[in-house]
């Protein structure tokens, strides 16, 4: 289990993953964990992760959620020409506004598909009104930012082309990691996680126990902005802990 955290850090995100199929698991998710991993490499600090089905009222609920515990939230999956396609429409409602065509997507889409281009294929060019829209030549479809959301598509493949054409506009100050492999189980260390957490209220710390052939029995992590914070919170559990407690540190 995690221990006690430290006080919120300063670029937050948090991730909504659309889409029937992934709570049916007829399709792993991928995209959570890619940019759960992407953020990190920014210094932006995950706060939520939320999977929904593909109904408008239970997106814009967990957008709103989302919303309220992060400053940048990421959606993924659920845009495209078919009915179960809705996340436009969601964001849209859960911002107060309409759905409209935008013109340079029109434009392209009857490009490519000329009298093909049907009702079902026109979808492919609703974004909410006032949203940036952001396609350029060479790219397969556009990144769609609506103030703090950026919709993004389901297809993993499609998603970290969108993700890293926009990732650096997200990037924070670095979070510091260290961690130490212990030979104690948690009920021997949790009065010293309580005492690093509350002598170092800026670094996060996790408890991650192990109950199989792991050569160590608990994994604590130290997370921070100030580095010199974190190698200090290090130390003073080191220092608080038996002789050979600590099997090693990264």
């Amino acid at each position: 289990m995690a221990a006690a955290r430290g006080s919120a850090l300063l670029s937050t995100a948090a991730i909504l993953v659309i889409g029937n199929e992934i709570l049916s698991a007829k399709v792993v998710d991928e995209n959570g964990p890619f940019l759960a991993r992407e953020l990190r490499s920014l210094g932006v600090d995950l706060r939520r992760i939320e999977t929904v089905p593909d109904e408008i009222p239970l997106i814009i609920d967990a957008l709103r959620r989302c919303l309220a515990s992060a400053r940048w939230v990421f959606t993924s999956g659920g845009i495209g020409p078919t009915h179960d396609d809705v996340t436009i429409a969601a964001v849209a409602q859960a911002f107060g506004r309409k759905v409209v065509a935008d013109d340079r997507i029109l434009s392209l889409l009857r490009e490519s598909y000329g009298d093909k281009l049907n009702a079902a294929r026109r979808r492919l060019a609703e974004v909410p009104e006032g949203a940036l829209v952001e396609w350029h030549e060479g790219w397969l479809f556009p990144v769609i930012s609506l103030e703090n959301v950026a919709v993004l598509p389901g297809v993993p493949s499609l998603l970290r082309e969108g993700f890293l054409r926009i990732r650096e506009r997200y990037r924070a100050a670095p979070i510091f990691s260290r961690a130490l492999y212990l030979s104690l189980g948690e009920g021997a260390i949790a009065e010293h996680l309580d005492a690093t957490v509350a002598t170092f209220g800026n670094v996060s710390l996790g408890s991650y126990p192990r109950f199989d052939n792991a050569d160590y029995r608990v994994k604590v992590t130290f997370d921070g902005r100030v580095e010199d914070e974190v190698r200090q919170a290090v130390a003073f559990l080191q220092a608080r802990l038996p002789p050979g407690a600590v099997l090693r540190e990264e």
